[in-house]
């Protein structure tokens, strides 16, 4: 690259803008749908009522940081309101491999300090992908706890090249081929825009209907079993939220000579597996857990 060109006007990083524009676009008519047959709520890029004019969809993690974010599924969030967050996905494009770990950490270091703020409720982590990534940077990915759903770049490729646009994708692709790409997209009549955008559709298809099926298996999982152990205790487990609170309420915290009560230990196990792992040394905040918990599942 011309050392006088920075990297946010290399051709490469503009042409890739343009297909990170239409995943996102692509991305946000699924899940609307998705959303809206689950009566849930989509933040997505652009102004939402009373709760922001800006265009960003930004959260606020436990520490006062600021992070931007491509979409949150909330339940019971509204235009004005916000809702409890239960998915994360973010939507990317890289053209060469080198710039994929890059993108992922960036990723991570959006999404991850959010999930943690969040982490009572165990929300979905998704991540829509195109183009070349290396098998490090989907691996860092998902052991960080991502759904990682990439398409490739041959299918990219070919869909731009039904529009009449032919270019390849990788580390030796030129300057020169990425700046005639993006001046035969800016070209493109709005009607080819579309086509453009069904044809990545149809040649992922499968790959987009496995990723809305991970998210459903998250979003509409059930509680299965409440495992709560006060520390030092016999281990007592429950089928209902109520059942658990009333345990609580009523357990003994001093019948124990040995040392006196420490903590509740209490495992929340979901239907599709997902587990919640959570420690509390007083009463009010392990009841105000399982309220929390409560409330998740009739939302």
């Amino acid at each position: 690259m011309d050392k006088g060109v920075s990297m946010a006007n290399a051709p490469g990083h503009r042409f890739g803008q343009i297909i990170g524009e239409m995943l996102e676009e692509i991305l946000t008519q699924k899940l609307q749908t998705f959303c809206d047959e689950r009566g849930l709520f989509l933040d997505k890029k652009g102004p939402r009522g009373k709760v922001r004019r800006t265009k960003k969809v930004r959260r606020i993690d436990s520490h006062g940081n600021s992070h931007d974010l491509d979409f949150v599924i909330e339940k019971g969030g509204s235009l004005n309101d916000y809702g409890r967050p239960v998915a994360f996905i973010e939507a990317a494009w890289r053209a060469k491999t080198k710039h994929s770990r890059a993108k992922a950490q960036e990723i991570q270091g959006a999404v991850l300090p959010i999930a943690e703020t969040f982490h009572w409720d165990s929300p979905f982590l998704g991540a829509i992908l195109a183009g070349v990534f290396t098998n490090g940077a989907l691996e860092q990915m998902k052991t960080n706890g991502f759904r990682v759903t990439l398409f490739p770049a041959e299918t990219i490729r070919s869909a731009l090249s039904s529009v009449g646009i032919k270019i390849t994708f990788g580390d030796d692709t030129p300057d020169a081929d990425f700046l005639r790409s993006i001046d035969q997209y800016s070209a493109l009549p709005r009607v080819k825009h579309e086509e453009l955008k069904q044809h990545i559709v149809n040649n992922n298809q499968k790959l987009i209907d496995q990723f809305l099926a991970q998210l459903q298996n998250t979003l509409d999982r059930q509680i299965d079993q409440i495992i709560l152990i006060p520390l030092h205790g016999n281990q007592n487990e429950f089928r209902t939220v109520v059942d658990a609170i009333s345990f609580v309420n009523n357990f003994q915290e001093d019948v124990f000579r040995d040392g006196g009560f420490r903590k509740y230990e209490i495992i929340v196990r979901y239907t599709n597996n997902d587990k919640i792992d959570a420690s509390f040394q007083s009463k009010a905040n392990a009841i105000a857990f399982l309220h929390h918990i409560e409330r998740g599942v009739i939302a």
